[in-house]
């Protein structure tokens, strides 16, 4: 039988291997801009049009379990670009809530729940639902997508 100490030993560790693969996975100090300036500015007040809730394995495990995942909201816009909205630690300079061009998502991702924006909200609207910073437990990935996804 499991104590009490031995699960939550076993849920902190959980844990701690989603801030592990978020730090190294996905946070870099190269951070790359398709976009800047006007285009930039542009996309952020870009009209959502449809939204959906991602979910991939976290870095080279094989399957999704639970917190040992990476999650994020992919939209659509009027003009049928279609940009992921993710948060992790190190992700951006000023935040990490970033947006990044859906082209360069993996085949890994997979939707796990859709909604329709109708133009409601704007790029800008999810990146500060999605927050600026980072904590491994209480404002991760996780909750940062649930929270966009629910707006």
């Amino acid at each position: 039988m499991f104590s009490g100490t031995m699960l939550l030993s076993a849920a902190v560790l959980t844990l701690l291997a989603v801030t592990v693969e978020a730090s190294t996975g996905g946070g870099t100090s190269n951070h790359n801009y398709d976009l800047s300036g006007s285009d930039l500015r542009r996309l952020y007040n870009s009209k959502v049009y449809k939204a959906e809730l991602m979910k991939r394995p976290l870095g080279g495990l094989p399957i999704m379990l639970g917190p040992l995942s990476h999650s994020g909201v992919r939209v659509t816009l009027a003009n049928g670009s279609r940009w992921l909205i993710h948060k992790g630690k190190g992700y951006g300079v000023s935040s990490d809530t970033v947006v990044v061009n859906a082209r360069y998502m993996s085949r890994d991702w997979r939707a796990v729940k859709e909604g329709n924006f109708l133009g409601r909200k704007t790029v800008a609207d999810f990146v500060a639902t999605g927050g600026s910073k980072y904590h491994w437990l209480f404002d991760n990935c996780h909750w940062a997508s649930i929270r966009m996804i629910n707006q």
